[in-house]
């Protein structure tokens, strides 16, 4: 496929990865940006698109990559871990809206569960609550990314069954 011809399909599916992208961001604005980074990104590695496959997936894969790790490094932004005699508290980044005594009383018992768990469990789910992918946890951790999986999984049923109260 020419440059050309790779470009004039690109352009044809704006609409709808403007569509997708708005479902995605729920936001005009950053519905925009995405499709624009989007675009870039389908140009920028064009090279890498194969012949007599489908643009459009290829398209809408960019698109939701794109929004996920947008998404995961904003919350890493807003977030501040802190280190409290020899403790781990995950603590709002300071530019956010103010925390009622109820919610805060919620985030410290859900923490204080948290701490319950077991090293091998608490650790894997901390990690991954944090933003780390599963790869990155089973590399630091030295173990397999079944495992790894297995343990963030046990986590979450512990913590739902032990914070039955906090369900919506």
């Amino acid at each position: 496929m020419t440059a050309i011809e790779f470009n004039t399909q690109l352009l044809s599916h704006q609409n709808v990865l403007k569509y997708f992208a708005l479902k995605l961001t729920t936001d005009m604005d950053d519905a925009e940006d995405l499709l624009q980074e989007t675009l870039l990104k389908a140009l920028k590695y064009r090279d890498k698109f194969q012949d007599q496959t489908n643009l459009k997936s290829w398209l809408y894969t960019i698109m939701k990559n794109t929004f996920i790790n947008n998404y995961r490094r904003n919350v890493r932004k807003r977030n501040i871990m802190t280190n409290t005699d020899d403790r781990e508290y995950f603590v709002p980044a300071p530019n956010q809206s103010e925390i009622s005594p109820e919610s805060h009383y919620n985030f410290k018992e859900i923490t204080k569960t948290v701490e319950t768990l077991s090293d091998d469990c608490k650790i894997p789910f901390k990690m991954h609550n944090e933003g780390y992918k599963y790869k990155e946890i089973a590399d630091e951790l030295n173990l397999p990314i079944g495992t790894v999986k297995s343990r963030i999984f046990l986590a979450r049923q512990k913590l739902t069954k032990a914070l039955k109260d906090y369900a919506a």
